[in-house]
């Protein structure tokens, strides 16, 4: 990266010495964004209290990514309960998938205007309440009902988690902050299936429902007393107040020099009074009043706009192919496996999850440091120049690992080899979407960082491209068997990867024509 002892781009007109610095071994960092004077800015908050809402929010969207997935095993049995056929039953995964999508641009507005507090706790409630419905639900149309209404509250946990993480961390601390909440995510998403089998099979599915009522019931404790609104009106260093006016508010109302106890970042002489920090009942509020001027459709707008960025639906499309397609699985792999030749048990259905569970962990693990490795040595190759698009070099591990996972599930399903060959490229293509979240997620927020909201917004509108494939997939299935239909995976998928290439070779052009086009930076500010 640029060498952290320069002063960044957006803060050279500002003295040095008035930049704020980390500590430590770290204390040649300049800390972006430049944290306020407040004790109530996140970004001054204990790193305890940081760490604490990142496992609350982490694991609240663990749950919500176990949420969708988790019927998979008993796929055929449910249907059967519940009188209807197992590709209506995958459709009712995939309304739950499009009232996502479409949810996520209302779910980005209502945070960005009124606070991610409300809208977490709205959503954390809906998701306790669909649970129970899906719980007590006797008939198909209540099951689905329940299942849509769940959508609404699933929307929120899709984007707000990464700008939660915004909010609190420094942009030097946020990487491994974001592979903690993707390896939570993946997790919930390839480990809910390892434990609804045993429960499908032992209890019924109902079960699943209730164990997600009581977890989501659990989190939504956490939240309520203990995840604080971290969105904060922070002035611009552009409005700090000049030398001559700080001296004047130390004469009249005394200056306040040093560190405080406890603080992790040191600190510029701080002049004039200080603001009170709120205490435990008053961080509780749910409506902490309105944090931009923009209207509501302006906001509303901007993902349709920024969708269409070069890097943004380069990462729609990336991100969007792999995850959906790796739906596909959670979709099919009753219809294989509960089958011959394979004759598995819901159970043993279930377990197949330990091998993306497995290997989801590995990829985040390896995936991150990795990423950095790469970005560091072409840097340093680049005279300490550091550019966004060194992330993309991550999708060469993403292209290997996919074309394993994709064309090798669809080969070893349709030559019917022993188990362990579908159940390993199962795990491995959950492994190339650990590798290619790191890549695309780092790219967005590194090539358009303050537009990030609104580019997780656009990214993850790759729902409503879920939602498509997984409403027909079934029957796609049993008419042409799992080898054609993986083969076009496959073979969509690495078209996806290779458009790599052309962003490698013009993303900064791409990236400069945006920057100078004057309606672009107007429109997409927070300015009326």
């Amino acid at each position: 990266m640029n060498d952290q002892s320069d002063v960044p781009t957006e803060y050279q007109d500002i003295p040095k010495e008035r930049l704020k610095h980390a500590t430590g071994r770290l204390s040649h960092v300049i800390l972006v964004p430049q944290p306020s004077d407040s004790p109530n800015d996140p970004l001054n908050w204990p790193q305890w209290q940081k760490e604490m809402i990142l496992l609350i929010v982490g694991l609240s969207a663990a749950v919500v990514g176990a949420f969708g997935p988790m019927l998979s095993p008993g796929f055929v049995e449910i249907a059967a309960e519940l009188n209807i056929t197992v590709n209506t039953l995958s459709q009712s995964t995939a309304w739950l998938i499009l009232t996502i999508g479409l949810c996520l641009f209302i779910a980005n507005p209502l945070a960005k205007i009124y606070g991610k507090r409300p809208v977490y706790i709205v959503a954390i409630i809906i998701m306790f309440v669909g649970s129970v419905w899906g719980a007590c639900a006797k008939e198909y149309n209540s099951f689905l009902g329940s299942r849509i209404f769940s959508g609404f509250g699933m929307a929120p946990y899709e984007v707000l988690v990464q700008c939660t993480l915004g909010d609190m961390y420094f942009v030097h601390e946020r990487a491994t902050r974001i592979a903690i909440w993707n390896l939570f995510l993946l997790t919930g998403i390839a480990g809910g299936g390892l434990v609804s089998g045993y429960v499908i099979e032992n209890l019924g599915y109902r079960w699943t429902f209730w164990l997600c009522a009581i977890l989501f019931g659990l989190c939504m404790f956490g939240i309520v007393f203990f995840v604080p609104e971290t969105s904060f009106r922070r002035q611009g260093m552009g409005h700090i107040p000049s030398y001559e006016t700080k001296q004047r508010d130390m004469e009249t109302k005394g200056a306040d020099f040093g560190e405080k106890d406890g603080d992790q970042y040191s600190r510029t002489p701080q002049f004039g009074g200080t603001e009170r920090k709120l205490s435990y009942v008053q961080s509780l509020r749910v409506y902490t009043g309105r944090y931009t001027s923009a209207p509501f459709w302006k906001i509303f707008v901007r993902p349709f706009i920024v969708f269409f960025y070069p890097g943004v639906l380069w990462a729609f499309l990336i991100y969007g192919t792999t995850l959906t397609w790796i739906v596909v699985f959670s979709v099919v792999n009753a219809q294989i496996f509960t089958l011959p030749p394979y004759n598995f048990s819901i159970s043993q259905t279930g377990l197949i999850s330990l091998s993306p569970f497995i290997l989801t962990i590995i990829g985040e693990v390896v995936s991150g440091p990795l990423n950095d490795w790469i970005c560091l040595k072409l840097t340093e190759r680049n005279r300490g120049i550091y550019e966004p698009e060194y992330r993309l070099v991550l999708i060469l591990p993403v292209m290997i690992l996919g074309t394993c996972g994709f064309f090798g599930f669809g080969a070893t399903v349709h030559y019917q080899t022993h188990w362990t060959g579908p159940v390993l490229t199962f795990g491995i293509a959950n492994m190339a979407l650990a590798f290619a979240s790191g890549c695309v997620f780092g790219y967005v927020i590194d090539a358009h960082t303050n537009l990030a909201e609104e580019a997780f917004v656009a990214i993850n509108a790759r729902n409503l491209l879920t939602f498509g494939l997984t409403y027909f997939v079934v029957d796609w299935l049993a008419a042409d068997g799992a080898l054609l239909v993986f083969n076009v995976l496959g073979g969509l998928f690495l078209f996806v990867c290779l458009l790599t290439i052309p962003l490698w070779v013009f993303g900064k052009r791409m990236r400069s024509a945006i920057a100078r086009n004057h309606f672009l930076s107007e429109f997409m500010t927070d300015l009326k």
